[in-house]
């Protein structure tokens, strides 16, 4: 079971397709795992890319982490990823807290960011005084297990297999340690201002995609079209979704991906051609 070892901890993260392909790397949202990408790593060209997605720490087979967890700790996670399984740099997808850790990376790390792909992306709205004290209330353990069920069902929307197994994850991922303490570590992260990227956004020289489920309770239509009119030249494609299009959609977000990358070039002259299958 291939593992990276970070400052907080050992990281698990499972990799896909041949060790040639043009590396995609898959951030998965707060309180769910690696899985979340399955049916979009399908359809993605083996022979071409090569998918490395990662469990978060405290998440699925990683180990708690040996610090507070917060967004940041994250996002240094997936620098970290991206250091040691593609050096010369990836593409980079993320989902919510995910997409906050690729944006991030490309600020901090524009020469391991190739592209980036944002979905349903963090680290972009305004944390006006109701969002703050939603925040603190997800900080507390005990709060965050009892309204999680009932919580991922309004985020999810769930209407295909992999919505409901993504949703269950979650659950499960809230119901004890380390995971209930690690969410709600990260939860309680979103309030505080390193979790606002707006500033630097104008920065990101990536070629971005944002991709955005219209029926997002947690990210509103609103914060996709500001995030996308912030980052220069990123185009905006929105899905008739919840907060994960990818296990909504899947074809329709894989399709979407592959244009991007082949829009910018990456995995072109791999020994397949051509995108979704």
């Amino acid at each position: 079971m291939p593992t990276l070892d970070t400052a907080t901890g050992p990281v698990f993260y499972d990799e896909r397709g041949a060790p040639g392909g043009a590396p995609i790397v898959l951030l998965p949202s707060g309180a769910h795992d690696h899985h979340d990408y399955d049916e979009l790593r399908d359809r993605l060209d083996p022979a071409r890319f090569r998918t490395i997605a990662l469990d978060w720490p405290g998440h699925g087979a990683s180990s708690a982490p040996t610090v507070p967890a917060s967004a940041t700790l994250f996002a240094d996670v997936a620098q970290r990823l991206v250091e040691a399984v593609a050096p010369e740099g990836a593409v980079v997808v993320g989902n919510s807290v995910g997409g906050f850790s690729a944006a991030r990376l490309a600020i901090r790390r524009p020469d391991l960011a190739r592209g980036l792909v944002l979905i349903d992306s963090g680290g972009f709205a305004p944390r006006p005084p109701h969002v703050r004290a939603f925040c603190a209330l997800m900080a507390r353990p005990a709060f965050l297990r009892a309204i999680y069920p009932a919580f991922s069902a309004s985020y999810m929307r769930c209407r295909t297999a992999a919505d409901r197994r993504a949703r269950a994850t979650a659950i499960a991922t809230t119901r004890a340690d380390p995971g209930r303490r690690v969410v709600a570590e990260v939860w309680g992260s979103f309030a505080g201002p390193e979790h606002d990227l707006r500033a630097d956004a104008p920065a990101i020289a990536a070629p971005t995609l944002v991709l955005h489920g219209r029926r997002d309770p947690v990210i509103p239509a609103k914060v996709a079209r500001a995030t996308a009119a912030l980052i220069p030249g990123a185009r905006l494609v929105a899905f008739d979704a919840g907060h994960q299009p990818h296990t909504s959609d899947p074809d329709g977000v894989a399709a979407e991906i592959v244009h991007h990358l082949d829009s910018i070039g990456h995995g072109q002259g791999q020994e397949a051609q051509g995108g979704t299958r």
